[in-house]
Formats: structure tokens, sequence, C-alpha cells
């Protein structure tokens, strides 16, 4: 199906500054993003950033960039921005894809593509895989979300979900048995008239709390499509340490041109 992926590029970062330009085997990451998303089959690849300095890396390598405004509250309002100017609406298909996942699995960003085409009962779509690291179950900045019967988002949480209530053994937590802890990867497919009618949703509560801007959609009675994944896609880049080990990662096997 045609559909276009949207990278959201913002210059301030707290952890790691000017993590878009991050060099990452002789380019900038916004720029190896982009390169793994081109090898999903997209029929447009477009970072939307927030920076002239993000703009013109990605000119130099011949990546599609827009210049966004640098005031927006979150990812999704840059992306709604970009969505506009591009004069992409209704039942577009947009897959927004993290500017700091330069090993991203381009499969993934595929079946979210897909999942929109197939579930046409949701207005978004993302994926998740299975918890087998009882830290990752504990950790409250591992997402966690449960499905329901049809495969759709029932709720996400940074607590470990589902609890196994009879899995507690002197006071040790332990991982759910079958179908188990789900861990949810920032990769979302939206459709496009869903995504500018986004930000003007008022938030929810529950999404304040959690500090999960999916739980709005959720909250306001519209349904997210999950692709459950055999494993994670490559580590994305949020640390100096991250980066790192993904240079070492491309240092070792090049994955992209």
């Amino acid at each position: 199906m045609a559909y276009t992926v949207l990278i959201p590029a913002r210059l301030a970062s707290t952890r790691l500054p000017n993590k878009p330009l991050a060099d990452i085997a002789g380019k900038p990451m916004v720029v190896r993003v982009a390169e793994r998303a081109r090898q999903a089959g997209a029929d447009r690849v477009v970072v939307a950033a927030d920076d002239l300095r993000i703009v013109q890396a990605c000119a130099a390598h011949g990546v599609e960039v827009l210049l966004t405004r640098s005031d927006h509250a979150s990812g999704s309002d840059r992306l709604a921005e970009a969505c506009a100017m591009l004069g992409l609406q209704g039942d577009d298909a947009v897959v927004n894809v993290q500017g700091d996942e330069p090993l991203i699995a381009p499969a993934l960003i595929a079946r979210c593509a897909a999942l929109l085409d197939e579930r046409r009962d949701c207005v978004m779509s993302t994926v998740a895989h299975p918890i087998e690291d009882l830290a990752d179950y504990l950790n409250p900045n591992v997402v966690k979300v449960v499905l329901d019967a049809a495969g759709r988002a029932l709720l996400f949480s940074r607590a470990p979900l589902p609890w196994w209530r009879d899995g507690q053994a002197q006071g040790v937590a332990t991982l759910p048995p079958a179908p188990g802890a789900l861990r949810h990867l920032g990769l979302y497919g939206y459709r496009a008239g869903f995504l500018l009618r986004f930000p003007t949703l008022a938030a929810a509560p529950l999404e304040q709390c959690e500090a999960l801007e999916q739980l709005r959609v959720l909250w306001h009675g519209e349904h997210i499509a999950v692709h459950v994944a055999a494993q994670a896609s490559g580590p994305g880049v949020d640390t100096p340490g991250d980066l790192a080990r993904v240079r070492a990662l491309f240092e070792a096997a090049p994955l992209s041109a």
C-alpha cells in the first residue's frame, strides 16, 4: 500500500545534545534513520525538523525535509504540521519513525502501514514484542501494552502489566504466564485525518499521569491495532552510552548504505 514515513527531529535533547546530528559511520543519525525507512518500501520519507541545521544536514544527503515550528509541545504536533504541509489527509497512511532509531527494522515500518489497510476499525497502528527479562518488566521506562481479543490496545502503562496475582514468592516478582507481557515500541502508523485531529483532542488524565501520549487515543474511544513482533528491533539512542553502542554496531557490520 502507499504510505509516507515522517521522521520528527528535534535538536534539543537533555541527555544527548544535538542528537539528530550525531555522527554514525560518517552520516548524521537522522539521515541513517531515513535510510532505514527507505528500505521499508515507503512512497516518501520526509524528516520534520525544528532547526535549520537539521534541514541542511538532510539536504546535504538527499533526504527530503521540512522545517516545522520549534515550539511544538509534542512529536505528534510536529507530525500534524508536517502532514498539513504535505497535503496528506483522510485515509492517507503515515508512519511515524522516531529520529533516534537508526537500527529500526524496515519490516516493522512496513507492517505498521499494512495494519492500517487491514484494520479499518483502527485510526492507528503500532508494534510490541514479548518481554523476556524480569528487569524490563519491572522497569517504568519500558512501556507495556495489553491487548483485546481483536489485537487492539486495551491499555498502555509504565507499570508491570499484566500483574500476575499468584506469581509472587517471598516478595520477588515473576514474569506472567502466557500470553505474557508485551513491550510497546514507539513506532506508530496513523490515518492522516486522525493525525491532523489529534492535537485538538483534550489530554487524558491517565495520559498526564503516565506521560504516555497514546493513552489520549484510547481515552477518546479510538482504536490502535498492535502487531506483535517475535523480537525487539535494534536499539534506539537516548544517551551517550546508547550512541557508542550503535556506532560500534555500524562499525562491525554497516546496516545502511
